[in-house]
């Protein structure tokens, strides 16, 4: 199979090996592409590469991760605003769809997107057309769409927090990245490359990782998956004192089972107190989500998007 390492995508696990050959194919057509996955998995990655595989390579890859925008500026991010549009809009702006015209726009953690920008962004797959906010005329652009959530859409969608028609439109294509944890000796193979690469980047005199620290990676769960593999090694090389890299305090031959039963109890209990709390709140506000933030201390979008993350109904979007 033709690698597709220049894009760090990397691997040799069944699982990953059948990733990549969607992948590639995926780059082949101009359709819409869901991909789906735990945090840290690569959807980015796998994003890039079905555009600088396919026919848009020449033109812009536009990354956007729309939980870290302001749910009252997602809007004008998107498809731009005109002067004056609000009290901030000092000049017009064209927007991140016309920045990716004849290319890519991907749109990470595409469930952070309220209800409005789920129509808007609806409205422009459907005919490529679009409105800058507080303009009057209607542009167009040329944009293959791929988005991505670590969150179930489909139960965001039984829920009525995600619009089925636009569900339908994101995922003509789709793809789940495989979790580190199922991809075998792959986590191995990662661990070595990054080591490799942390040594050229500070000079270190570190021979490779010892047989403790190997089995330390085969047996732990990684749940921040190759994003926190990174992290350990590129942290761990730098502290290293010894020949070899070793990793969890010395202790890495000894599988971490209790480590993580430790952290599935406590991401459990963490989970409840949260869907508790949310509920509470929302029964004391009448399912209105700005009123539950408020009582809860906390910005609006954040709290909706946790709203959606358990998965709560909600009957009011504003008051």
């Amino acid at each position: 199979m033709e690698s597709l390492g220049q894009y760090n995508l990397i691997g040799d696990s069944p699982a990953f090996r059948r990733a990549c050959e969607q992948i590639k194919k995926f780059a082949t057509v101009d359709a819409p592409v869901f991909l789906s996955g735990e945090t840290g998995t690569g959807k980015e990655l796998a994003a890039r590469a079905i555009h600088y595989l396919g026919a848009r390579r020449n033109h812009a890859f536009v990354p956007v991760n729309c939980g870290a925008l302001p749910e009252a500026l997602l809007e004008s991010e998107l498809f731009g605003h005109e002067r004056g549009a609000f009290t901030d809009a000092k000049s017009s702006a064209a927007g991140l769809v016309s920045e990716a015209n004849e290319g890519t726009l991907f749109l990470d953690e595409v469930d952070a997107l309220s209800l409005k920008a789920q129509a808007a962004l609806l409205r422009f797959l459907q005919d490529k057309t679009y409105r800058r906010v507080g303009g009057g005329g209607m542009r167009q652009a040329d944009v293959r769409v791929v988005t991505a959530s670590n969150a179930k859409l489909e139960q965001l969608v039984k829920a009525r927090q995600f619009r089925q028609d636009l569900w339908y439109r994101l995922s003509v294509l789709g793809l789940q990245m495989p979790a580190l944890r199922e991809r075998g000796e792959d986590a191995v193979k990662l661990a070595k490359i990054f080591l490799t690469r942390y040594k050229q980047q500070y000079g270190l005199h570190i021979g490779g990782l010892h047989a403790e620290a190997e089995q330390f990676i085969k047996q732990y769960a990684w749940p921040g998956n190759v994003r926190e593999l990174e992290n350990v090694i590129h942290r761990e090389s730098l502290m290293c004192e010894t020949p070899l890299l070793q990793l969890a305090g010395g202790h890495a031959a000894t599988p971490p089972t209790n480590q993580v039963a430790f952290k599935a109890a406590k991401a459990k209990a963490v989970e409840q107190f949260e869907r508790l709390y949310l509920s509470d709140l929302l029964e004391r506000s009448e399912g209105n989500i700005s009123r539950a933030a408020r009582l809860a201390g906390q910005d609006r979008s954040a709290f909706g998007r946790l709203v959606r993350k358990h998965g709560l109904m909600r009957t009011k979007e504003v008051e």
